[in-house]
């Protein structure tokens, strides 16, 4: 089995063909039969997990498995306590609720430079925040930060689970250690259900 992260760069699609000619996976990742675990989007950076084992990444792509994924996202202005409180407790967008998040601010976060820099307004700063989710909605972070008043600039996926970004340039992948597939599996089993014992009389 293969088990593998990659760092996925800004305007790579998370599949392994395009017949527009945009840039796939297929041009940094080689091995053969791996497919994605969920999606990043075109515009996104950072972790992708892609793996053959079948049954992995149909669990860890189930909902109800809630599996947490970290991403640093680069707002447009300063979040304010109140905008920070309601990421928490989920914004509504297109009229449904997001699950709980967590979120804070970040201080002295330096990524590698974006082939397309983000726009800059002379009078507006920037800020970084983690925002932790376990949801799966389309491009779910930036709508959320869009809703409480601070747009999305630049998005990087830095963990899944337990898994972290580390050292990973863009386009870098590597494969996981033993360690870390035995988490990534623990992650993945199904919780036992709880069958009540009954005395015999």
């Amino acid at each position: 089995m293969h088990y593998l992260l990659l760092n996925k760069p800004f305007e790579v699609l998370t599949q392994f063909t395009d017949e527009t000619g945009r840039r796939t996976l297929k041009d940094y990742v080689q091995v053969p039969n791996v497919y994605p675990v969920g999606r990043l989007d075109y515009d996104s950076e950072g972790l992708v997990l892609l793996t053959d084992d079948k049954q992995l990444q149909h669990r860890l792509s189930d909902p109800k498995f809630k599996v947490e994924k970290t991403y640093w996202v680069q707002v447009e202005g300063v979040p304010t306590d109140e905008a920070l409180d309601q990421l928490e407790r989920g914004v509504v967008i297109q009229g449904k609720k997001t699950a709980p998040a967590k979120a804070r601010l970040l201080e002295d976060v330096a990524f590698w430079e974006r082939s397309r820099p983000i726009r800059f307004r002379a009078n507006i700063p920037t800020t970084w925040v983690e925002i932790k989710i376990s949801q799966g909605m389309n491009r779910q972070v930036r709508k959320m930060t869009a809703a409480v008043g601070f747009p999305t600039l630049r998005l990087v996926r830095v963990a899944i689970g337990p898994l972290q970004l580390g050292d990973l340039q863009p386009g870098e992948f590597r494969p996981l250690t033993p360690a870390e597939v035995s988490k990534l599996q623990a992650l993945a089993k199904p919780k036992a259900s709880y069958q009540p014992r009954f005395r015999r009389r």
